[in-house]
């Protein structure tokens, strides 16, 4: 078998975009820990199998395989889904990362853990937690007159003091607290006396109940200035913050357990007394403790911490009020009392997650109603209103979770995941249901069936690999996607907690931060552009195709909004001395994800395969302007009977990549390594460019009729054109 003959791009691609838009249902593994861009695991398990099973993709998908002795790596392994991909179906797996918290967090998913010890001893760590802070997240329900029930999430507003009449004011970029699709109304804060008023229409929502102000939805902070509500002074903000601004509370959503099953809609409230001074006392005893846990670090310079410096925050823990500096540190103090070394891990790894929902950069979905945890839109956005979710997390009479954020969601994530690592599961459409289907026979670990595979994980560059020549069977792998998640300024967030509780003996945490010189994406601060993307990747992909056995697959996604990243890609591809076979398109991001709704940005990759040697099909093969319409509107066709309807963002990458691949195709038997990486990435430009403008190919392949005719500049030998019956070889 071969992925360029058996890989089914529209079985694949419907599996891939109902995946991605609930991973944790498809992929519980993803709970571990948080990564970025995630790429579906039904690709990965496909692709595997496409090359290494037998039969149809359509049947060999959901049933066990097993394949002993195969070896594969992945030189860029993230969040690790190729290898637990493979690893999963029996392979050897070896992968790479220079950031150490991939290493750790790939660990800490394949790794064995006895699950049952493992939830016993989260659960009473919870439980001794719960009895120390619990009295913090609690609150009064003033529309029953019940005491004492839990807090789900504390709103807050930041204050800025005025440069004119020095009293402070709150900055709200808007009055909205809760529309009205998953609450019976919309919730407005009143911009006079902070009241909470339900109202029918959001356009014309009358008077505050309390004191008769007119409600609005706009607030009064935009675009970086307010003007002062007190002698109308206009601010600007940040302006040169040398601390992080401070905060006011306003509102609060509770869970009323006792009055749950007959009200309509969720709990909301102003804070009232008891409610500043619960926050208060907090504040008080954080006073009183003298951290071991809570790290001191300044936070460096980079392009998405620059943004936090810019609001004032200097250190990690700025990023916290007291309330969640103390509750952390006395979960870091619980943690690291536990004598069982896997668990103990285990839960440090909880605590590294949970932190991403326990900071003050949280923001609250208005439409959803939940908190949205620091790295919903793959940066630090410092927003003007944040959401503090309670820290112990809610669990309702039926055991499960109310809200997020809180140690019982990152515990019952955690142990899905390990679970599922023990019984693997995949989810098949039957009619309007998903149905599981179990993989018997399939695990996630070191071992099966009492036979260990071989796993090897190391927090170091793939180009300093000892990897055997002619080693490899395969490789797999999501490489970083140039100018793209700055993927070390972000986990170093993670990492200067975790790094205390797990110590300095983990291999790569003897550094002071995940980011290294390595690191292949874009990076204004650091002076890596597209020269040193090139070059990292071309030294990778040689490294690993000198590691490769004849004709073993180099398989990697990858997409780009602009061309020149493409370039950067076919530069390293030639330099390897590979061919790319296939390029096809497969969904790899939620349509509706924060970091790229709203944008010209594409869901979809182009999975490049590449080889030494082998066969293509020769109706892939292209020399003019329509062939290349023919073959994306297969493509697209594929894609519309999934039901996706790609969009111009969409076509292009598709475009994109089947013009690097006959770029290398064309470049191929005259390419010269040895020239400057600019020579490089101008002539395969050019190369692409050929066949004309790619926007406008685009374009054309998403149209109806198309509305222009193209040059063909490619030249394609007599032997590729007489392969348009057949596979071509290379």
């Amino acid at each position: 078998m071969s992925i360029e003959r058996d890989f089914d791009v529209p079985l694949i691609a419907e599996m891939a975009l109902r995946e991605k838009q609930i991973q944790q249902n498809y992929r519980p593994i993803i709970g571990v820990h948080k990564w970025f861009a995630r790429r579906p695991g039904t690709l990965f398990r496909g692709l595997i199998l496409s090359e290494f099973g037998e039969g149809r993709l359509e049947d060999t998908f959901f049933r066990s395989n097993d394949f002993p002795g195969i070896r594969i790596a992945d030189p860029f392994m993230g969040g690790g889904t190729p290898l637990i991909e493979a690893n999963r179906v029996g392979c050897d797996v070896q992968g790479f990362d220079v950031n150490p918290m991939s290493a750790w967090i790939v660990r800490e998913e394949i790794e064995y853990l006895d699950t049952a010890a493992y939830e016993r001893v989260a659960r009473a760590l919870v439980a001794r937690l719960r009895d120390d802070v619990d009295g913090y997240y609690r609150t009064s329900c003033p529309l029953y007159g019940d005491g004492d029930v839990p807090v789900k999430s504390f709103l807050w507003v930041k204050v800025l003091e005025c440069g004119a009449c020095g009293k402070p004011f709150d900055l709200f970029p808007g009055y909205l607290l809760a529309e009205n699709r998953r609450h019976p109304k919309n919730v407005l804060v009143c911009p006079g006396c902070g009241d909470l008023n339900e109202v029918e229409d959001r356009k014309s929502p009358g008077d505050c109940i309390g004191c008769g102000t007119a409600l609005r939805q706009a607030g009064p902070a935009r675009r970086g200035r307010c003007n002062c509500p007190h002698c109308g002074h206009s601010n600007l903000y940040p302006g040169q913050a040398r601390q992080p601004l401070a905060h006011r509370l306003f509102a609060i959503e509770y869970h009323n357990p006792r009055r749950r099953a007959k009200h309509r809609g969720r709990f909301f409230k102003k804070p009232d007394a008891e409610d500043i001074a619960r926050m208060a006392a907090a504040a008080d005893r954080w006073e009183q403790v003298n951290p071991r846990h809570v790290p001191g670090e300044d936070i460096p310079p980079g392009d998405e911490t620059g943004r936090l410096h810019r609001w004032g925050y200097a250190r990690y823990r700025d990023m916290f009020n007291p309330r969640q500096l103390l509750g952390l540190e006395l979960s870091c103090r619980l943690i690291a009392e536990i004598e069982d070394q896997r668990i103990r891990h285990a839960l440090a790894t909880n605590l590294s997650d949970l932190l991403r929902y326990q900071n003050m950069l949280c923001r609250y979905d208005t439409m959803a109603l939940k908190s949205l945890d620091i790295f919903s839109v793959h940066g630090f956005p410092v927003g003007l209103v944040q959401c503090e979710s309670n820290l112990l997390g809610i669990v309702n009479g039926a055991g499960a979770n109310v809200g997020s954020g809180g140690w019982s969601n990152i515990i019952d994530k955690y142990v899905k995941a390990k679970r599922y690592c023990e019984a693997p599961f995949e989810v098949r459409r039957h009619g309007s249901r998903n149905v599981r289907v179990p993989i018997e026979g399939e695990r996630i670990g070191e071992k099966l069936n009492g036979s260990r595979r071989a796993v090897a994980i190391s927090c170091a560059s793939a180009t300093g690999s000892r990897l055997p020549p002619r080693s490899l069977d395969a490789v797999f792998t999501d490489p970083p996607y140039f100018g793209n998640v700055q993927y070390g300024e972000l986990m170093d967030f993670c990492y200067v907690w975790l790094r205390r509780l797990a110590g300095n003996t983990t291999e790569g945490f003897s550094r002071a931060s995940t980011r290294s010189r390595d690191e292949l994406t874009g990076n204004v601060t650091q002076d890596r552009g597209l020269t040193h993307f090139t070059e990292g990747l071309s030294s990778v992909y040689s490294r690993m195709a000198e590691a490769l056995k004849p004709g073993a697959p180099l398989v990697f996604t990858y997409h780009h909004n602009k061309l020149d990243a493409y370039c950067a890609v076919g530069v390293a591809i030639l330099d390897a001395g590979l061919v790319c076979s296939a390029s096809l398109p497969c969904p790899a991001e939620m349509g509706g994800s924060i970091h790229i709704h709203g944008t010209a940005s594409s869901i979809m990759d182009t999975v490049f395969v590449c080889r030494s040697s082998g066969q293509t099909p020769g109706r892939w093969l292209f020399d003019t302007p329509e062939r290349l319409v023919e073959i994306a509107g297969d493509d697209l066709a594929h894609l519309a009977s999934t039901g996706r309807t790609p969009t111009h963002g969409d076509m292009r990458c598709i475009v994109f990549g089947h013009l690097t691949r006959m770029a290398v195709w064309k470049l191929r038997d005259h390419w010269n390594r040895a020239l400057p990486v600019s020579e490089k990435l101008a002539a395969f430009a050019e190369a692409v460019s050929t066949c004309g403008d790619p926007e406008q190919l685009a374009r054309w392949v998403m149209a109806t009729e198309p509305d222009a005719a193209f040059p063909g500049l490619f030249y394609v030998s007599k032997k590729s054109e007489e392969g348009e019956r057949g596979d071509v070889s290379f």
